[in-house]
Parts: structure tokens; C-alpha cells; sequence
């Protein structure tokens, strides 16, 4: 009898949640989660590919030590912010996470125009690999973080909504920090580091 009541109870218990939207907080949370760890995992990449990218430019154009140093500078700071999972939970951790990628970001295309400046640079078969890998990683990271936008504003607005904001509540569920940019375009657009076709060099010419 015992074993009955409280089957009918567990059972009862899962009808009232399933109707109050719990199941719907915990799906669009989880999403969050793995939208969140590729937008980490994508940003790793391109910070893993910076210090190649600084040594390559800088065997070419070391006079350019303001720009280097930027860049380094920008990447320490990126390194000195932990992006745990927490971290969508801290609005203010986000924000300090996101001003510090867009300082590298911002760093990186000063980076990328010194580039112009040398012509032995650009055709140099490493810094073109480079290249082609940023290009991609900027891809990714934009589409990484679309994702996330989605899957937070899909769970804010859950989170919001009657009846389940009072589901939301009772069972701790908050609002998530958004990424936040001046120009929608800037999320599904990556930035173009396409500096062409390599120069061509001068006959027992040396990078």
C-alpha cells in the first residue's frame, strides 16, 4: 500500500512539474551549458594560436613592439579571467570576460594591419597557415556564440514567462547574462583577415 502512495505521489509530482515548465528550465539550462563550453572552447583556440602568430609577425616586423606587446598584454588578460561554467551565473564575471575578449580582439586586428606594412610577411607559408586558422577560429567563435544568444534568450524567456517564472523562482533558476554588441553583425560575422595573394619575392630573396 505504502509502495502505491507513493508511486501515485511521484507520479503526481511529475505531472505538477511537467506543467509548471521545470522540465522546459532544465532543458534550455543544460543548452546553455553546452552553447557556453563551445564558446570556451572556440575563444582557447584562438588564444592558442596568438603566441605563433606574435613570434611569426615578429620575426619580420620587430620594430613593431607596441603592437606585439598589445597583444600579449590583451592575451594575459584574457588567461587571468577562469571561464568556468559558474561564470554564466556572475553577470558581472561575464562582463569582465567579454571586455576582455574584445580587447584581444581589437588588439589582433591593429595586429593584423601592421601585416600590410610587409610584404615578405604576408607571403611567409607559416604566417599564412596562421592566417587561414585565425580566419577559422573567428568563424567558430562567431557561430559559438550565436548559439549561446539563442539558447539564452530561448531560457530567459522561460524563465520570465507566467507561469513558470514562479517555477523559476521557487526553484532558483535566474536569469543568464547575454553577450551584448553594438551591431547584431558583429555576432554572425566574422572579421576578415584575408590580406590576398602572397607578394612576390625578389630572385635569392630571405623572409
Amino acid at each position: 500500500m505504502m509502495k502505491r502512495l507513493f508511486l501515485a505521489g511521484a507520479l503526481a509530482a511529475a505531472v505538477l512539474l511537467q506543467g509548471c515548465g521545470y522540465n522546459t528550465l532544465q532543458r534550455t539550462d543544460e543548452q546553455i551549458k553546452a552553447a557556453w563550453a563551445e564558446v570556451i572552447n572556440q575563444y582557447q583556440r584562438r588564444s592558442d594560436l596568438i603566441p605563433n602568430l606574435v613570434n611569426t609577425v615578429a620575426g619580420f616586423a620587430a620594430q613593431e613592439q607596441q603592437v606585439l606587446l598589445g597583444v600579449a598584454s590583451a592575451r594575459a588578460k584574457v588567461g587571468s579571467i577562469q571561464a568556468t561554467p559558474e561564470l554564466i551565473n556572475d553577470p558581472q564575471a561575464f562582463t569582465r570576460f567579454q571586455q576582455a575578449q574584445g580587447e584581444l580582439s581589437s588588439a589582433l586586428s591593429r595586429l593584423l594591419v601592421v601585416v600590410e606594412r610587409y610584404p615578405e610577411l604576408k607571403s611567409d607559408q607559416n604566417f599564412r597557415d596562421l592566417q587561414a586558422q585565425l580566419e577559422g577560429t573567428e568563424n567558430r567563435i562567431a557561430v559559438a556564440r550565436n548559439r549561446y544568444i539563442q539558447a539564452v534568450q530561448e531560457y530567459n524567456v522561460v524563465v520570465r514567462q507566467f507561469p513558470t517564472n514562479l517555477t523559476a523562482m521557487l526553484f532558483g533558476f535566474r536569469e543568464k547574462p547575454q553577450f551584448t554588441v553594438g551591431n547584431q553583425k558583429n555576432i554572425i560575422t566574422a572579421p576578415k583577415v584575408d590580406f590576398g595573394a602572397p607578394a612576390s619575392r625578389s630572385p635569392g630573396g630571405t623572409k
